[in-house]
Parts: C-alpha cells; structure tokens; sequence
C-alpha cells in the first residue's frame, strides 16, 4: 500500500494544529473494506494517528483526546 501521508513510516503531519486524512481499501475481492487513516498534529506536538471506517469517526476518536487533554489540565 502506497500512501501520501508518510514517508518512511513517519507521519508526514508536522505543523501543529493540521490534519491529514487518506481513504484506503484492505482485504481481497468482494471482502474489501474501505477505511481512513487519520493523523492531528496537536499545538503542543503531540501526534494523534488513528485508522476507523469514516472521517467522522477520527474526528470523533480526536475530539474524546482533546476533551480528556483540557481535562487534564483543568486539574493541575
């Protein structure tokens, strides 16, 4: 499988607080399944990175990791 999104395995998502999504197909013949790989790169660097069968999904999976970050530091 080709992708645009690393290079080397590496997460070509580096300016933080930007996104990247690519759509991708698996499995054989009629079995095939068609997924999203999805990276965030958040404003403090750290890398979200996440493959669910919708963008809606990422972004949902990414919204629970921000709310549980502020949450976090509300607390501190």
């Amino acid at each position: 499988m080709s992708t645009r999104m690393t290079i080397n395995g590496v997460s070509t998502c580096t300016e933080a607080g930007t996104e990247k999504y690519e759509k991708f197909q698996t499995g054989i013949d009629r079995r095939k399944r068609t997924l999203v790989q999805y990276d965030y790169r958040h404003t403090d660097g750290e890398l979200f990175s996440c493959v669910k069968p919708t963008l809606y999904e990422c972004r949902t999976a990414q919204d629970k990791l921000l709310t549980a970050k502020e949450e976090k530091e509300v607390k501190r």
